[in-house]
């Protein structure tokens, strides 16, 4: 592990510890590539960690860099259980949003061992169409080097209504270059694992109590696929905000609930809560 720019780079993938307390394992949503983060972007990162760390070390963890073609989302599990596995040797509780969500459904299917209590923020079992879609065209984009477009298109996702999407399409666009800065082949290739992603039938195998969180106005996902997550775990728990969009669950209210939740004490035989 080294140090820079207060950022740590364990086994490859960039890793920000917040807070002092048992360990809380967060996975990002996409980014421009998988180096440490620096700027507005670690800024970003810190803040939503910061909601999280009271009386917890937050530790944001991004996708392995460097990685192969044809990379899936249970590569990218694999990799954040073997740094679990080293770094903590026991089951600790994960957050993951966005993309990051659909890789820590993977990772407590696969690997129940190191997943103590779920959170899973924005995500569902698969994409939405409204989000195949864009993600798909921001891929497109991406290999003809267009990255004006690519922002655009990714950035459309997170409008709650119609007209908010033609307004933060029109945002990315403009911010193209400076959104993206210099992506990398990393976020091409995550991009293609989440859009070949579908852990409908592996639901059932996730034994960790979970909570699925998400905005009833997600254009990612819509709130009938986040609730149908839910409803597939066998301990699975809902909660959803009626006038959210995909990024407009992170607040401290939300990030209180999501406490609340892993904090609380649940027993095998508990009913899941829907």
């Amino acid at each position: 592990m080294r140090h820079g720019h207060d950022v740590e780079v364990a086994d490859a993938m960039a890793c920000l510890r917040i807070g002092d307390g048992p360990p809380l394992v967060f996975l990002p949503g996409l980014t421009a590539h998988h180096r440490p983060p620096h700027g507005l972007d670690l800024r970003f990162q810190r803040g939503q960690c910061a909601l999280l760390a009271h009386g917890r070390e937050v530790w944001w963890l991004n996708r392995r860099c460097g990685l192969s073609p044809g990379t899936s989302m249970a590569d990218l599990a694999r990799d954040y259980a073997r740094v679990m596995h080293q770094r903590f040797g026991q089951p600790v509780d994960v957050v993951g949003v966005s993309t990051g969500g659909s890789v820590a459904l993977q990772l407590a299917a696969d690997h129940p061992e190191v997943v103590r209590r779920l959170v899973v923020v924005s995500a569902a079992y698969r994409l939405g169409p409204f989000g195949h879609s864009c993600q798909r065209e921001t891929a497109d984009a991406l290999r003809a080097g267009r990255l004006r477009a690519a922002s655009a298109a990714m950035m459309s996702i997170i409008g709650a209504h119609r007209t908010t999407r033609r307004v933060v399409r029109m945002l990315g666009w403009f911010l193209g270059p400076f959104a993206l800065g210099r992506p990398d082949t990393d976020l091409l290739t995550t991009l293609e694992a989440e859009d070949a992603f579908d852990l409908r039938d592996r639901l059932t195998e996730i034994t960790a109590p979970t909570l699925v969180v998400g905005g009833a106005r997600d254009a990612c996902y819509g709130r009938e696929l986040l609730e149908h997550t839910a409803e597939l775990i066998p301990r699975g728990t809902t909660l959803i905000y009626p006038r959210k969009g995909h990024l407009g669950v992170q607040s401290r209210r939300i990030a209180h609930d999501i406490r609340t939740f892993l904090d609380s004490d649940r027993t095998d035989d508990d009913p899941a809560q829907t």
